[in-house]
């Protein structure tokens, strides 16, 4: 083996790999990072895989493609995994795929690899790389090695890295929302600790009155706040501040993963949460038929992506989305949110005024 093209996000198990790749399969490794809008500095982790031994360092600025070919149609067609969870990680994943998959045919590569397949599953990037390059051989490091979560502290430090975090929770992010997973969480009854979440404040920290948002769309794609309008990944960042100051978008669900396994997530998406909320109330005031929702939901899930029925559920939702055109009011509360009122026009647009309402107080 040559050459292996590894999905690189810059935290301590991907960082572990990287060497541990080069070792096992006497390899050179190149890594591929994809901007998602996951917020970090990505020139410092394009670094630290030079640093770790990475022949070659690819950062793809893939934010755009993201919102309009992920996002938006997922909230389109209401799709939620378990009805509750947005599934950011896995709308990311067919983009990390295709990015792989590419820069596997320019590096003439015979091998991707990623951090992915906790608990010795494979999942759903395993998936989505089968698709598109059915030929490539993929590695998961994390999958394969026999290191526990000391060994892999122990070799983080040795390779100069910081690794505190290594034995507690992983998380991954990105525009649409962050996904955690703890090992200390496994048990269901357990309520999750403060500190696990980074995005949303706590209850007892959100302001005393509510806030009000009013959201408009115009066939079914977000266009404004509070009369304010703005593209859809402005929407989504402004969204996010003002629900997550208020605590709103804190998931908890049980993922029953690809080979059986089930395994606890939480996930933090602020704007996302309001945005299904608010699409979703749209749709049943408009009696625009889900047939497609939970079909979307499973496919986005397990990795059919690029597969010929996903495509054609989305020209079916398409048609849909010229009803989904209203306004939707709600009221943020310390943690927790709800449909205040709504309203359904042929059109609407962002002209009631140049007015900006306050989103901390109640009217």
């Amino acid at each position: 083996m040559d050459r292996i093209v590894f999905a690189y996000a810059g935290g301590v198990d991907a960082s572990v790999a990287i060497p541990w790749l080069k070792e096992r399969y006497r390899a050179d490794v190149v890594t591929v990072t994809v901007d998602l809008g996951q917020g970090r500095e990505l020139e410092a982790v394009r670094d630290r895989a030079l640093a770790l031994g990475a022949v070659r360092a690819h950062v793809l600025d893939w934010r755009d493609e993201f919102v309009r070919g992920c996002v938006l149609p997922s909230l389109k067609a209401d799709a939620l995994y378990d009805d509750r969870s947005p599934m950011a990680a896995s709308l990311g994943r067919p983009l990390v795929a295709r990015a792989l998959a590419e820069i596997a045919g320019i590096e003439q590569a015979t091998a991707v690899a990623h951090g992915g397949g906790r608990r010795g599953r494979k999942g759903a990037l395993d998936v989505l790389l089968k698709t598109l390059r059915p030929k490539l051989r993929t590695l998961a490091p994390v999958r394969e090695w026999d290191l526990s979560a000391d060994d892999v502290v122990t070799s983080a430090r040795r390779y100069g890295l910081s690794a505190p975090s290594a034995t507690l929770c992983r998380s991954e992010a990105n525009l649409w929302g962050r996904t955690i997973e703890c090992p200390m969480l496994d048990d269901s009854w357990q309520e999750p600790p403060e500190d696990v979440f980074t995005l949303t404040r706590p209850a007892r920290e959100c302001p005393d009155e509510p806030a009000y948002i009013e959201l408009a769309y115009e066939r079914g794609v977000p266009a404004s706040i509070n009369s304010v309008a703005m593209p859809l990944p402005d929407v989504i960042a402004s969204l996010g501040t003002i629900a997550a100051a208020h605590g709103v978008g804190r998931v908890d669900v049980v993922e029953h993963r690809l080979g059986g396994a089930t395994l606890r997530e939480l996930s933090e998406a602020p704007a996302a949460v309001l945005l299904h909320a608010g699409h979703r109330d749209l749709r049943k005031v408009a009696a625009v038929v889900a047939g497609a929702v939970l079909r979307k939901g499973d496919m986005i899930y397990s990795g059919q992506w690029f597969s010929p029925l996903r495509a054609a559920l989305d020209g079916f939702v398409e048609a849909t989305q010229a009803r989904i055109t209203g306004v939707v009011r709600l009221k943020l509360f310390k943690g927790a949110y709800s449909i205040v009122g709504r309203t359904v026009a042929e059109a609407v647009t962002a002209a009631r005024g140049p007015t900006i309402i306050p989103v901390t107080k109640a009217r």
